[in-house]
C-alpha cells in the first residue's frame, strides 16, 4: 500500500511540475425568505479540476453538491430552495484568445444533476444538459486565475423519477446576465 501511495505522490508531483493541472471551482451561500415563511439557507459547493493538454485545449470536470440556488428569485422559490442536488459536468475547453492577463474560452461538454425529493414532492428529478459555455479568465498571477462563465447554449432535459413521468426538454441560448458563474483557479 505504501508503494502505491508513493507512486501516486510522485506521479502527482511530476504532473504538477509541468504546470498542466489546475484546481478551483465555485461556491455560493444565501439566506432566502419568501413572504411569511421561515428563512431558508441555500448553498453550492462545486470544486473543479482540469488538465491543460496544450496552450489552447484543456479537459476538466466539476463535481459538486448543493441545496437550492443561492440568490434565486423565481415563481416556485420555495420548491427550488429545498431541493438538495448532486452534479457532475465534464468538459473540453478551447481557448481562442490568449494574452498575458486575459484569456477567452468556450467549454463544451455535458452535465448531469440529480435533485433529491423536494419538500412535499413525490419524486426526485434527473437533469441532463449538452452544450457550450463561453467564459473569460483573468490571470491575476502565473498561478492564480479568476474565471467567469456567461450563459449556456445547447440542450437541457429533466425528468421526474417516477412511473409515467414525461421529460421536459429545451433547446436554446441563454446569455442572460443572471446566468453568470465566478470561480478561482490555482494553476500548478
Amino acid at each position: 500500500m505504501k508503494k502505491i501511495l508513493m507512486t501516486l505522490a510522485v506521479a502527482f508531483v511530476a504532473v504538477a511540475a509541468n504546470a498542466q493541472v489546475y484546481v478551483g471551482g465555485n461556491v455560493g451561500i444565501a439566506s432566502s425568505k419568501n413572504g411569511d415563511a421561515d428563512a431558508v439557507t441555500t448553498y453550492k459547493v462545486l470544486p473543479e479540476i482540469g488538465y491543460n493538454l496544450d496552450q489552447n485545449w484543456a479537459i476538466g470536470t466539476t463535481v459538486g453538491f448543493g441545496k437550492g440556488t443561492p440568490v434565486n428569485i423565481e415563481k416556485k422559490l420555495e420548491d427550488s430552495m429545498l431541493q438538495n442536488y448532486f452534479t457532475v459536468e465534464p468538459y473540453v475547453r478551447y481557448t481562442f484568445v490568449r494574452s498575458k492577463y486575459i484569456n477567452a474560452f468556450v467549454d463544451g461538454g455535458f452535465g448531469y444533476a440529480h435533485f433529491n425529493h423536494a419538500h412535499g414532492a413525490a419524486a426526485s428529478v434527473n437533469a441532463w444538459s449538452v452544450g457550450v459555455k463561453p467564459g473569460i479568465s483573468v490571470n491575476l498571477s502565473p498561478k492564480v486565475s479568476f474565471i467567469a462563465h456567461v450563459g449556456f447554449a445547447g440542450w437541457k432535459s429533466a425528468k421526474a423519477d417516477m412511473d409515467g413521468a414525461k421529460s421536459s426538454n429545451v433547446w436554446g441560448v441563454d446569455l442572460d446576465g443572471n446566468n453568470v458563474t465566478f470561480g478561482v483557479y490555482y494553476n500548478f
